[in-house]
């Protein structure tokens, strides 16, 4: 009896912690950051109340850093009435190789990856204002150069129709070296924009993603 009570209690320990363990690797696993930015990631807030910036470079930075998944999901939903944050279609990765060998492996220079996102947003009658930020990595191919890695995003606004409202172009820097292959980005920015009357917030969309027409790219 003694014995079949001290493995039935291992057996519920073990349960408990495998059960803990897959709860925070789920966490970890997001495609985006839903936690340690604060709620208003994920909400709204009013002309009335400013709370202190949820989205911020550091945190970004730290969490492309410490995940290598890639972000593809949206962020938020429109029940929650700030625009959603998405990479675009096809624009997560960008790869760059040497001039005329596109596509050839052994030709490649560098490549880019979009991997954490986040928004928040502000909400005034008639208009809305997102301040979102994206996160990622650039990794030095057979053919690259060591030193400063620079690469263009496009930033668009759409409507719930998919048309465009606005638009924006970044680039990112990362340092890569042949000792240190991996270079990690973070940039953080805001877009304002008109909201027409019988319209919701939630409704329209902001896109990230690395511009695909780059010099080189394949």
């Amino acid at each position: 009896m003694r014995h079949s009570a001290t493995k039935a209690a291992r057996t519920g320990a073990c349960v408990c912690v495998c059960g803990l363990f897959t709860m925070l690797t789920a966490g970890c696993g997001l495609s985006s950051i839903t936690s340690g930015l604060g709620s208003s990631v994920f909400g709204s807030s009013s002309s009335q109340s400013s709370p202190p910036p949820a989205v911020n470079e550091e945190q970004l930075l730290s969490a492309a850093k410490s995940d290598s998944g890639s972000a593809s999901a949206p962020v938020g939903e429109i029940a929650h009435g700030c625009p959603r944050l998405s990479v675009s279609p096809h624009g997560g990765h960008l790869t760059i190789y040497e001039n005329g060998r596109a596509g050839d492996g052994l030709a490649i220079m560098h490549r880019g990856e979009i991997t954490k996102t986040a928004r928040e947003c502000q909400i005034e009658p008639g208009r809305v204002t997102v301040r979102y930020g994206f996160s990622g990595r650039v990794l030095l191919g057979p053919r690259g150069h060591a030193g400063n890695v620079k690469l263009p995003i496009n930033v668009t606004v759409t409507d719930a129709k998919r048309a465009r409202v606005t638009g924006d172009t970044v680039s990112v820097d990362a340092t890569v070296a042949v000792d240190n292959p991996i270079g990690y980005f973070s940039t953080v920015r805001t877009v304002t924009f008109d909201i027409p009357e019988g319209t919701r917030p939630g409704e329209f969309e902001v896109f990230v993603g690395f511009d695909q027409n780059a010099q080189g790219a394949g």
